[in-house]
């Protein structure tokens, strides 16, 4: 009976969605470099669904790897480098991706890293730079975004997806800085679904749990970026997140791979969202309840 409907559900979605969940639609995501993580995953989810994909990266580069990843399997795609903090970020990822296609369906704010201290011990600095990237960067982002999203009659399937973490819902041990800066993101997504509803677009939040990226690998491994002429090492002290202990809190036992973070952005980015708004998915494998 299960697989008959599993089936059922399966021909539907064929039948209804054939080239792909998003075919047609342009998605901008930030922080979706090679390196492995939940950005690169979602950018090729996404055009693997028929999107056209704006991959956003602080190294043009990196980005550029994406995009030819893409290309290659038949899809489209536009890189565009740059800091998402910066004044002229929000501009520069629009008025590229406008040029290229034309339209924006989707923005996935996903750009972020960890600058983690005890809260005691946080300097403003370390404080300030996690809103910045976390809070003030998507808020510019999406403000910059609103002449092509607050267009009345527009049937289109549109979406904010903004990421979030558990550290935002519940707080963690030498997070203060990126607790609230996720905490606060929330909120902003809920008052963009008050406000960009009645033109028809939806806004969302996913709060990943622990999920195998370069912020929960070993900082010893060495990964690194730079903010503000700043090089901030990645990562978490003492073999970072792996193994039975990392994974004794969570029901399913294990961290999610980066495809299945972003099968969860996909999810609510896609047509089978289309009355989910205002909504934080949580993404933990059942952590945290």
């Amino acid at each position: 009976m299960a697989s008959e409907r599993l089936s059922q559900v399966s021909g539907h979605l064929t039948n209804s969605y054939g080239r792909g969940l998003l075919a047609g639609e342009v998605a901008i995501i930030t922080g979706a470099s090679c390196a492995q993580g939940i950005g690169r995953s979602a950018a090729l989810l996404f055009a693997k669904e028929g999107a056209k994909v704006v991959v956003s990266d602080l190294d043009e580069k990196k980005a550029q790897i994406v995009v030819d990843e893409i290309k290659a399997a038949g899809g489209d795609a536009l890189a565009v480098g740059g800091d998402v903090g910066a004044d002229d970020f929000p501009e520069k990822v629009i008025g590229a991706t406008i040029k290229k296609y034309g339209k924006i369906n989707h923005i996935v704010n996903n750009a972020g890293f960890t600058y983690d201290r005890m809260l005691h011990t946080t300097p403003d600095d370390a404080f300030d730079v996690i809103l910045k990237i976390h809070v003030r960067a998507p808020f510019r982002l999406i403000r910059a975004a609103a002449p092509y999203f607050r267009i009345k009659g527009n049937t289109e399937n549109r979406s904010i997806i903004n990421v979030s973490s558990t550290s935002g819902l519940h707080g963690n041990v030498g997070q203060a800085n990126y607790a609230a800066a996720k905490s606060a993101v929330i909120g902003l997504t809920k008052t963009v679904c008050k406000e960009w509803g009645p033109f028809g677009v939806r806004a969302n939040t996913v709060a990943f749990g622990f999920v195998q990226t370069r912020l929960t690998a070993a900082k010893e491994a060495g990964a690194s970026i730079e903010i503000d002429g700043k090089k901030v090492a990645l990562g978490i002290p003492g073999g970072g997140k792996s193994g039975p202990a990392a994974a004794a809190t969570i029901p399913l036992q294990r961290g999610a791979t980066p495809d299945e973070a972003a099968a969860s952005v996909l999810f609510l980015a896609s047509p089978l969202a289309a009355y989910v708004s205002g909504h934080t998915l949580e993404v933990t494998g059942g952590a945290g309840i």
